[in-house]
């Protein structure tokens, strides 16, 4: 099982992260963010990613650390149960529809951490999370991970469909790009023989 345990204090935040990437998209999430709680819910369910999360931040201050430190430690965690990424399929995409709202995310888990992000809201908030915040999310995520990542929204109005169908985009590329390619099982998916770290 390709599992990882991560923990990060900072003065800003105390955050730990439990997944196994094999699991059956069983989440337990909470970051004091409550739609925060609810995208990585999605995350997790739709990458069948088993994901525990407990998150303590200086949400007095705003969500901006507490955040982008999920994304810092979720990744983190992606990255160490990957290991040396033998076998793992690597590029992966997905579109993602929801009511009036299209999204799709596309990734290459190689080591070169970039986010290309194309995303626009039409209210600045979802509850009570500025909708800025997401982009710090991905960023964190992304380059924690060290995955290139490009998301989307291709069209949509309400908000709320926008950055749900972001994640769950993210979600079924991420869910694909880690699968096993059984052709290739014992071999790292490259040219240069390596990938996690190398240029």
């Amino acid at each position: 099982m390709r599992t990882a345990s991560i923990e990060r204090k900072t003065k800003e935040t105390q955050i730990s992260v439990e997944l196994s990437l094999d699991g059956n998209g069983v989440y337990d999430v909470e970051t004091g963010i409550g739609f925060l709680d609810h995208m990585l819910e999605q995350l997790s369910r739709h990458s069948l990613m088993d994901l525990k999360v407990r998150a303590v931040g200086d949400l007095h201050i705003d969500g901006h650390h507490t955040t982008e430190d999920c994304g810092i430690v979720i990744g983190l965690a992606v990255k160490k149960a990957l290991g040396e990424m033998k076998g793992i399929t690597r590029y992966a995409n997905a579109y993602i529809p929801m009511d009036e709202t299209l999204s799709r995310a596309a990734m290459d888990i190689s080591g070169r951490p970039f986010l290309v992000w194309n995303v626009k809201f039409p209210r600045e908030k979802i509850g009570d999370m500025d909708t800025e915040l997401f982009e710090e999310f991905f960023r964190a995520f992304a380059f924690a991970t060290g995955m290139t990542l490009h998301v989307e929204n291709l069209y949509g109005v309400n908000s709320h469909h926008i950055i749900e169908s972001c994640f769950k985009a993210t979600a079924r590329a991420l869910r694909d790009a880690t699968t096993i390619d059984p052709r290739k099982a014992d071999a790292i998916p490259s040219t240069k023989g390596t990938l996690g770290g190398s240029l």
